[in-house]
């Protein structure tokens, strides 16, 4: 881990980002929330997580004279939308995201979630509900310029990236210190897919993502990101080549020997490479498709 940057940083004219002191494995040095805008009002892109040292950190962070007018929300992981609540009571300004914290998932994901014990959930702020709701390409009129909302699921079905000036805050879709946890029904390895390829048709410039450094080459590093997906796409086929395995074999024939905790996330972004590949029909599961299934390459039919 590279050494942590100060708590408030000023990134760019008009931008400011606070990070949260929340450090861990998960979140790298601490979510960054990011303050926008030159005026005496300013919006904020992700409030963090509900601690009174960090909303401190954000409300000092301001200019003196100066208030907020938006809070954002990438999406409602408690990381990044626990603290909304407190900032909203304390600032008066609306919450604005997708949708509460099951929006935005797949007819596969919906239905997987209703129907099977599929885990998941991690970090889940189940109590967030936004004040207004935004639509994929919604622009938001605000004292800091324009902000356009791009409804980007695949880490989490109510995912959105904000298109600001030359910039994209990229929350946990594009990070340039990880790739993204895609854990199902909230992950959704397709739809992450889909995302990043919606996002390589846009020309932004410099990615600020929900934890780590500013991303300055975006499209590089979202073409990396698809290929090791596809390369872990094809890690598990060839496993599957050669047996029916179930999840934590498939796991470790991929990932190899890790730490336990790192061990879960792995199988939890495998869960969701095998889901996607049992709706393109290249694997089956057996009984049904759920964690606990044997997986097995479809049969080929001629």
């Amino acid at each position: 881990m590279m050494e942590r940057p100060e708590t408030v940083s000023t990134l760019a004219s008009g931008l400011i980002r606070v990070i949260a002191p929340n450090p861990s494995p998960m979140t790298y040095w601490g979510t960054n929330s990011y303050i926008l805008g030159t005026g005496d009002t300013r919006v904020l892109i992700d409030p963090g997580p509900k601690d009174t040292q960090h909303t401190h950190a954000l409300l000092s962070a301001l200019p003196q004279g100066t208030s907020i007018s938006h809070i954002l929300v990438t999406h409602a992981h408690k990381d990044h939308s626990g603290g909304a609540q407190d900032l909203k009571q304390t600032t008066g300004a609306p919450v604005l995201a997708f949708g509460d914290a099951v929006s935005g998932r797949s007819e596969v994901m919906t239905d997987l979630a209703a129907t099977t014990q599929m885990g998941g959930g991690e970090g889940l702020d189940m109590t967030f509900k936004p004040d207004v709701l935004l639509d994929d390409g919604q622009q938001i009129e605000t004292p800091a310029g324009p902000i356009t909302a791009l409804h980007t699921p695949g880490h989490m079905g109510n995912h959105l990236c904000f298109a600001w000036n030359d910039g994209l805050f990229s929350g946990d879709l594009i990070m340039g210190w990880s790739s993204s946890l895609i854990s199902p029904p909230d992950g959704d390895a397709a739809a992450f897919r889909a995302s990043c390829q919606k996002l390589m048709m846009r020309l932004d410039g410099p990615l600020y993502p929900g934890h780590g450094a500013p991303v300055e080459t975006g499209h590089s590093r979202i073409t990396a990101l698809l290929e090791h997906r596809a390369k872990r796409e094809h890690q598990i086929l060839q496993a599957l080549a050669l047996k029916p395995l179930g999840l934590q074999d498939i796991t470790l024939a991929v990932y190899g020997d890790l730490s336990p905790f790192t061990l879960k996330a792995a199988a939890r972004n495998t869960l969701a490479h095998l889901i996607d590949l049992k709706e393109q029909s290249k694997v089956e599961a057996t009984p049904n498709l759920r964690e606990t299934a044997i997986f097995s390459l479809a049969v080929t039919k001629v």
